[in-house]
């Protein structure tokens, strides 16, 4: 369909004799372009990180840093990357590689260009607003104050580097180079880069050594080839699916990547449903939701990290029909329906009639998810648990949400979606039925939290045993009463 070239660091590279299967970090580093590196090849340690050119919704662009070891090089076919090599070089450091030089944010310097790319993502971002100026060469030494918990007095947001590893510094002298940072020059190349377009997404169509690799150019297309090649695999970010690639070693005769449709990229807010296009980053949800779902907003911090957010979609965490996906049992909570499309037409599901079995859905061959519909008025008393060994970054052992709608002390309307301990999402049906119509005390609260404690089949892995799954739901509900119920009280006083 067109030559099949990313730019990279300003020069366009033909992406010629590259098989399907090949990933943008592999290619990179046969390219010669080897700042970014294999560390963990499942998206954990950040070591390969890039920034991706992508539209800011205002007409101008922004630096999105992605992991290149998920994406599939062809996914980028027509894109703009910039890698750690693009960002400075040895005779004239970035800002972002200066201050991790001077405050000894490198050790071994395996990790550091994933860093440097990261943390250049959050530099370029217009919303940071700095409360200080930059600091002097004294500060940057004894450290320098922190806004809050997770901002620096730059503005700088700590989680724009969750999704990155390092093993030799402690991060102490990393998250000072990041406090450190001021704004970006206006004669900044890359900043000046931004008030341009970002290019649009190239129609792909590579066939090679029995592979294929297909975006479609509209919804429509997608939906015809779906039809007409029903092993076709789908993938949006493809942060599942590079998973299966390296470290399995999975092929795929046909991928058809859709995260570039617009008819998939849609959030539109009425009176009755919020509705979410299954294409749509979770970051770019998060972002345009700005809080409006109070569950979800719990979520989305605890879900993977930014590098995989900027990548990871509710389709594609839907549609692996995984059981331990950190969004089912939100959407379970919340009463989403999904829409799935197929060239034929559209139908309409709860979610909770979706999931089948272990990685297995109502979802036929020929469908795709287009988006997800949350309806309105939202429960006003929420919250999502998820127990894991990791505060962020990590699989959850048990993963817990609640939406409770609670009147003169009488719980009039309990959803419970569960995750992790089954061989699907569910609803935990029964506990929901002993708490609706009953009085939110704790005798009521102790008794539903048994029942919650005996639902879905929870198994011992390497994860948690099931007793302990077991354990975590009954005693996340009774933490649900006594937090809700203490905010409560705080706002009546």
């Amino acid at each position: 369909m067109n030559d099949n070239v990313v730019t990279v660091n300003g020069t366009r590279r033909p992406l010629t004799g590259t098989s399907p299967h090949t990933t943008a970090l592999d290619w990179l580093r046969s390219a010669e372009l080897t700042g970014s590196k294999e560390g963990c090849a499942e998206g954990e340690c950040g070591a390969c990180a890039i920034l991706v050119a992508t539209p800011n919704g205002d007409g101008g662009t922004e630096l999105t840093p992605v992991n290149a070891c998920l994406v599939p090089v062809y996914a980028l076919d027509g894109q703009e990357i910039t890698t750690a090599e693009g960002l400075g070089t040895p005779g004239r450091l970035h800002p972002v590689q200066e201050e991790l030089a001077a405050a000894g944010g490198s050790q071994c310097g395996y990790c550091t260009p994933g860093f440097a790319c990261s943390m250049a993502g959050e530099y370029y971002r217009p919303t940071r607003t700095p409360s200080a100026p930059k600091p002097d060469a004294t500060e940057r030494v004894t450290g320098c104050a922190a806004r809050d918990a997770e901002h620096g007095p730059n503005g700088f947001d700590l989680h724009a580097l969750s999704g990155n590893l390092c093993r030799c510094t402690g991060y102490r002298p990393i998250r000072d180079a990041a406090y450190a940072l001021g704004a970006p020059d206006a004669a900044d190349p890359l900043q000046q880069r931004l008030g341009a377009p970002a290019p649009a997404a190239a129609p792909t169509d590579v066939s090679l050594d029995g592979a294929r690799f297909v975006r479609p150019q509209s919804l429509a297309d997608a939906l015809a080839l779906i039809r007409d090649e029903p092993d076709a695999l789908l993938v949006a970010g493809s942060t599942d699916w590079g998973v299966e690639v390296n470290i399995r070693g999975r092929r795929a005769p046909l991928v058809v990547a859709i995260e570039q449709l617009d008819e998939l990229r849609t959030l539109t807010v009425t009176d009755e449903v919020i509705e979410i296009g299954a294409a749509l980053p979770l970051t770019t949800v998060e972002r345009r939701l700005a809080g409006r779902v109070p569950l979800l907003a719990q979520l989305f911090p605890q879900f993977a990290s930014r590098l995989i957010r900027n990548r990871g979609t509710f389709g594609g965490n839907l549609g692996t029909g995984s059981p331990i996906g950190d969004t089912p049992p939100a959407l379970l909570a919340l009463d989403a329906r999904i829409v799935l499309a197929a060239a034929d037409g559209e139908r309409e599901i709860p979610l909770a009639e979706y999931f089948t079995g272990y990685r297995q859905t109502v979802r036929r061959s020929d469908e795709l998810i287009r988006s997800i519909r949350i309806p309105l008025p939202l429960a006003r008393v929420t919250a999502f648990h998820k127990i894991a060994k990791r505060r962020f970054d990590d699989i959850s052992s048990v993963a817990l949400a609640f939406a409770f709608d609670v009147d003169g002390g009488i719980v009039t309307h309990a959803r419970i979606g569960l995750g992790g301990v089954a061989a699907t999402p569910l609803r935990a049906t029964d506990a929901e039925r002993a708490l609706l119509g009953a009085p939110w005390t704790p005798a009521t609260v102790t008794d539903a939290a048994q029942i919650l404690a005996e639902s879905g089949t929870p198994m011992s892995d390497h994860r948690a045993s099931a007793a302990y799954r077991a354990r975590m739901m009954g005693s996340a509900l009774l933490k649900f009463y006594h937090t809700t119920t203490a905010a409560s009280e705080e706002v009546s006083a």
